[in-house]
């Protein structure tokens, strides 16, 4: 399929309300739109429906798989579930791979086996009801993980470090319908629009062109001669495509990807964040 590469990347606000679709660019926390409880994703590894972290709205430019695709919901390994490594059980995998999946469903997992998902929304889908969590596989024996009864905006809240608390004005409501909308704010500058991010050193694909953005004076790496280029000063650290600030390592991904932080969603990236590449289906994070 031939697109055009976007020619600006945008900031991620998530403000201090409830979302409202008529005006907002998605959610974080809440429910996934327009789909039905049977193709609500499980987790491969407890049987436990996955956690939806966030619903994204895509502007035109970044709707890179046709403009009938309009949005993206990502789901993620529920933190209490998340702790040193996935047990892997055969028979939930089966019984979950099984089950009706949403046509445009893509899973992945991370370096420690965890469950993360991504679903590609429709117009019809994005402005629709939202979704009910299915209930667990009766071969689920892990503890129930505490979202499914005060919803992901309030699990978090309840678990967050004081400087994360200090983000909302008050508790977050203990419902699973209880969301933070999303502001998208258009980069004033960010050369890296349009650009796969890549570490020069270890890409293996083509250049792309992608610059870091670091520098260090007069091109001697040391801590002393570490420096911020100008043009990322401003930058926020939930964005849409651009330039990447990821905890460790460069992923190698496409222009289209969404960097995350913890509190967007509520995940345990070990005090770091994420990457989604929602073209070619990636995910990564890195703890801080």
């Amino acid at each position: 399929m031939a697109f055009a590469l976007p020619s600006r990347a945008y900031d991620l606000q998530m403000l201090d309300r409830p979302a409202d679709r008529a005006r907002d660019h998605g959610w974080v926390y809440g429910l996934p739109p327009g789909i039905s409880s049977e193709q609500w994703p499980l987790d491969l590894v407890t049987g436990f429906p996955l956690m939806h972290g966030f619903t994204l709205k895509l502007p035109e430019d970044y709707r890179v798989h046709g403009e009938d695709i309009v949005a993206v919901s990502f789901f993620a390994t529920a933190p209490d579930h998340n702790d040193g490594g996935a047990p892997d059980d055969p028979e939930i995998r089966e019984a979950v791979a099984a089950r009706p999946a949403h046509p445009r469903l893509s899973r992945m997992t991370d370096i420690l086996d965890y469950e993360y998902a991504a679903l590609l929304l429709t117009k019809a889908e994005y402005e629709g009801a939202f979704a009910a969590p299915p209930a667990p596989l009766p071969l689920a024996t892990a503890d129930r993980p505490r979202w499914l009864d005060v919803g992901g905006a309030s699990a978090f809240f309840e678990a967050a470090a004081p400087y994360a608390k200090k983000m909302f004005a008050a508790q977050l409501r203990a419902d699973l319908s209880e969301t933070r909308a999303i502001a998208l704010v258009p980069r004033a500058t960010d050369p890296n629009a349009g650009k796969g991010p890549q570490d020069e050193h270890t890409r293996q694909n083509p250049p792309t062109g992608y610059q870091p953005y670091y520098y260090y004076v007069g091109g001697v790496p040391s801590r002393d001669n570490f420096r911020l280029h100008d043009w990322g000063k401003d930058h926020a650290h939930n964005h849409l495509g651009g330039t990447m600030r990821p905890c460790q390592a460069v992923p190698e991904m496409s222009p289209f990807y969404i960097e995350f932080e913890e509190y967007f969603g509520g995940y345990n990236f070990g005090g770091g964040n994420a990457q989604l590449d929602f073209k070619d289906m990636k995910f990564d994070w890195a703890c801080g």
